[in-house]
């Protein structure tokens, strides 16, 4: 099932290039671990890039492929042609994602867009469009060198002469330059932390939007000489940044998850995709949440989910469902919580539907959701209730992927393989150093 690309989105393309005048044409990608990749192409070689795509060497690009079988080639899918704004109107710069084939035109294994897009056939051969609406919060810093606060302000806080909301209001009016719409933006818990929430799509273009999204907000502070990153965790005792992925499953119009003679009007279907949520997310979560330090959120005291439970109004736990209305069924949707920002969106899509998927197939039932705050459980109580925890390192959280045949099966063998041997090469890399907090601790004592 090929998504998204017709005869007419090419036209429009090469139509759009000539009027506009656009000189440069990025095609876009991503490697395993979510870093946004690219070349540029001239307008002359567009209409072969549109019918057969463009060659490039692929053995530079993480967990792509070794040396002796490098060519790759980058098929730009149409639909999603946007002009930069920032770049010169004279010279104009273009950006189309691309898929990756290889030489023999096969769809590439270690694309991760095509790792989503083989997911969402699975979902489709059941009728299901799966929709998703990430929640991304950052931090502005004064540079990448400092993270020192650009303001002390808190949740939803309107401060005077606010500088974040001017580049969150800039950054949304060039987020709309190149249609992503925005639903609103506001100032998060942390000092200088912020957040911009876009408006709900289905999964590939929203991993898409996530990819745009992360640069133009960059972009967009990078012009007024501050710095934004996705880093989970960059200052201690105040919240990190999280990506809250609401999700839902439709057919047709019709929204899955949404049953008005069902309690709280959740389907079964919502249900059961909650329990495959439940069961599979110690092993996933080396996915959603991939860097050492993505683990210093996952933390208690500070809003993220570390226990594997789920609630209709508690946000303290690793699901939340929000109130589902009569009057708005098509807003039906789970919230799931552990994610953070500088994940791989494609794959984080993949693992989180998969896990749905699997519970629907099996028509798992979760178990009775939470009516207290977990973090008030005792360590004993918790226990006497069956509650797991998320993995509490980047390790645990390997070792769990690693023995994952879900996992396996869910990203492909080439990305699986791919990413657990990046992810155990940073984390042999990370503790082997020796830390501030070591120095600061031991030195003087020991």
């Amino acid at each position: 099932m090929e998504l998204r690309s017709d005869e007419s989105a090419k036209e429009f393309v090469t139509q759009t290039v000539r009027e506009q005048g656009v000189k440069f044409i990025r095609l876009w990608f991503t490697d395993i671990l979510g870093n946004l990749k690219g070349f540029a192409i001239s307008p002359a070689q567009l209409e072969e890039a549109l019918e057969t795509g463009i060659g490039f060497d692929g053995s530079a690009i993480e967990g792509f492929a070794r040396t002796d079988e490098s060519d790759m080639v980058a098929v730009p899918d149409p639909s999603t042609f946007a002009i930069l704004p920032w770049r010169p109107k004279e010279s104009g710069v273009a950006r189309i994602f691309a898929d990756i084939k290889t030489p023999e035109q096969e769809y590439f294994d270690g694309d991760p867009r095509q790792v989503l897009k083989r997911n969402l056939n699975v979902a489709a051969e059941s009728g299901y469009t799966f929709y998703v609406g990430p929640e991304m919060e950052y931090f502005y810093f004064k540079d990448s060198q400092d993270p020192t606060p650009l303001d002390t302000g808190g949740y939803f806080d309107q401060m005077p002469m606010d500088f974040a909301s001017d580049l969150r209001r800039e950054t949304i009016l060039t987020l709309e330059d190149v249609g992503i719409q925005a639903e609103y933006s506001h100032h998060e818990v942390a000092p200088s932390q912020d957040e911009i929430v876009l408006r709900y799509e289905d999964a590939l273009t929203m991993a898409d939007n996530c990819m745009t999204y992360q640069l133009v907000v960059k972009e967009v502070a990078r012009r007024h000489n501050v710095h934004a990153t996705f880093m989970p965790k960059p200052l201690v005792n105040v919240n990190g940044s999280g990506m809250h992925t609401h999700q839902s499953l439709f057919i047709g119009d019709n929204n899955c998850f949404y049953d008005s003679d069902k309690p709280d009007n959740l389907s079964d279907i919502a249900l059961s995709y909650i329990a495959g949520l439940l069961h599979y997310a110690p092993e996933f979560t080396s996915i959603t949440n991939q860097w050492v330090n993505s683990y210093k959120r996952l933390v208690p005291g500070f809003e993220a989910p570390i226990h594997v439970t789920w609630a209709k109004k508690n946000r303290s736990d690793l699901i939340r469902v929000p109130q589902i209305t009569t009057s708005n069924p098509g807003s039906a949707r789970i919230e799931y919580r552990a994610p953070d920002p500088a994940c791989n969106p494609y794959l984080a899509f993949s693992v989180m539907l998969a896990a749905g998927l699997e519970g629907i197939k099996n028509n798992m039932k979760p178990p009775k959701p939470m009516d207290r705050n977990v973090f008030d459980m005792s360590q004993e109580e918790r226990k006497s209730a069956g509650i797991k925890d998320l993995p509490g390192s980047l390790h645990e959280a390997l070792l769990l992927t690693e023995d994952s045949d879900f996992v396996r099966n869910a990203l492909g063998d080439h990305v699986f393989e791919s990413f657990v041997k990046n992810k155990r090469i940073e984390w042999e890399n990370y503790r082997s150093q020796v830390t501030d907090y070591e120095i600061q601790r031991y030195l003087p004592v020991l």
